[in-house]
């Protein structure tokens, strides 16, 4: 196996890859890399805006609306060609590789014309079209790197990584990943080739195209960095890492220059967008390291995660007790009352046999020490659904008036406070529900994970701004607290 101390695996992210300007810095910071790393792995995201193209085009496909169609064909050819254009000068790798991207449009048109004929897509079908971007993309990007002089070679991800059939949110076969990429990507590397590799998709055994969700390409970094094994992940995106809060809220957020995987971990699931929920897994369990850097200003360390217990052998000790806020809209909390409930055995399982029935996750869970009710959030779009299906599940019992009502409420936002110094210090829970009282915010429902990394309370959507205004303020100004 080779020294992992040489590899290096990077991903670009949309913004990083999404026009000439963006694909002329990636090329340079690939460059730079292989200064350091003699093994470089690079994987890229579709360009900004094509997924979400590729999707709509889908979704009027099945309407049987196809008069968008050809101007969707248009914007994709004029989004790649006039990059190829731009920074590829040799003729012969040009065409070729507007002839590959090209091939991939027309497979769009196939496919949303087959949709529209159907009037239906399958998931299978959606994660054929929405690969395309990806697949159009390591073409363009591999090019624009040969240019400058890299040896790069375009690959898709579906010939290495080997998922399950859950088509929209595939999971990898972790022990047969390991095997491929190792044998496919090991060889290219030691002859001095960069891939040039498809974030988000993967295929099952039988070869057919899955995605792992959107916003996959982290998961790809991540799943291809732990099995080769690399020794560093970096992801370069358009911010200069993980911050204090979203700085649209708050403009006096600040860069956290390192963060702890746990604290990443409740971050990514709530609501942070600057890392897929599923990144974390694969590194922490492979042990290797994890940077977030700026595309656009390169020179910037960036935030870089470690163990949560060090850095560079040393006790990571951050200089906040609150790290970060961080905040999720469009949720509803979901009720489940009644007296009957009282000491009957089984409720909350066939609620939450109920919710998984529809598919949905659940970010958040509480319930009232009396057992007379349990309240859970879920994505708004999904309420209709779960509301349905438990009032099924639960149909003699509100009948018997053992339940006497399952509700939601209208939209609402869980606010996520996160720090691993919280579970060493008394009093942060008090600070935090004193600040926002003093605010005048309305807390509706409190959660706190048994790793006491994370404080998560419910909101009214309307003071989801002044909560996290409120909050971040405990981190701008330090967090007082009785020890």
């Amino acid at each position: 196996m080779p020294d992992s101390k040489q590899t290096l695996v990077m991903k670009f992210g949309g913004t990083s890859v999404g026009s000439v300007n963006a694909l002329t810095r990636a090329t340079q910071i690939i460059k730079n890399a292989l200064v350091e790393f003699p093994r470089v792995v690079v994987v890229t995201s579709a360009m900004s805006g094509v997924t979400d193209l590729l999707l709509k085009s889908a979704s009027l496909a099945v309407q049987g609306n196809l008069d968008a169609l050809p101007e969707a064909e248009s914007t994709l050819r004029e989004k790649h060609f006039s990059a190829v254009d731009a920074l590829v000068r040799d003729q012969k790798r040009c065409r070729e590789t507007k002839a590959e991207i090209d091939v991939l449009i027309l497979s769009l048109v196939d496919l949303c014309k087959a949709m529209a004929i159907l009037a239906e897509a399958s998931p299978r079908a959606m994660d054929a079209v929405a690969s395309l971007g990806e697949r159009m993309n390591i073409r363009l990007l591999a090019a624009v790197a040969q240019e400058a002089g890299i040896n790069a070679k375009p690959i898709e991800t579906t010939e290495f990584i080997v998922t399950n059939a859950h088509y929209q949110n595939a999971h990898p076969d972790f022990k047969v990943t390991a095997e491929k990429t190792r044998a496919l990507l090991n060889p290219l590397m030691d002859e001095g080739v960069v891939p040039i590799v498809t974030g988000f998709i993967g295929a099952t055994p039988e070869g057919v195209i899955t995605t792992l969700g959107r916003g996959g390409s982290d998961y790809t970094a991540a799943i291809i960095g732990s099995v080769l094994p690399a020794d560093d992940v970096w992801i370069w995106t358009d911010v200069d890492g993980v911050m204090t809060t979203d700085p649209r809220i708050a403009p006096e957020a600040q860069t956290l220059h390192e963060i702890s995987y746990g604290e990443i971990a409740e971050l990514a699931y709530y609501g942070a967008k600057v890392l897929h929920p599923k990144t974390i897994r694969p590194v922490v369990e492979a042990g290797i390291g994890l940077r977030i850097c700026n595309t656009f200003n390169p020179s910037h360390p960036g935030t870089r995660l470690i163990a949560n217990g060090s850095s560079n052998g040393r006790t990571y000790q951050p200089e906040k007790v609150i790290r970060a806020v961080t905040a999720i809209r469009k949720q509803r909390l979901v009720t489940i009352e009644g007296r009957g409930m009282l000491g009957v055995p089984g409720v909350a399982a066939r609620a939450f046999g109920a919710v998984a029935s529809t598919g949905t996750s659940v970010p958040l869970i509480t319930q009232a020490s009396s057992e007379q009710s349990i309240c859970f959030a879920v994505p708004s779009e999904s309420a209709a659904s779960v509301l349905d299906a438990l009032e099924k599940a639960f149909v003699h019992e509100i009948e018997d008036e053992d339940i006497d009502r399952v509700w939601s409420t209208e939209d609402v936002s869980i606010v996520t406070v996160v720090g691993a110094g919280m579970r060493h210090t008394v009093g942060v829970a008090g600070r935090v529900f004193s600040r926002l009282g003093n605010s005048g915010v309305n807390v509706l429902a409190i959660a706190q994970g048994s790793s006491e990394v994370s404080i998560s309370l419910v909101v009214d959507s309307a003071d989801t701004e002044r909560a996290v205004k409120t909050l971040h303020e405990l981190i701008v100004n330090g967090t007082p607290v009785n020890r």
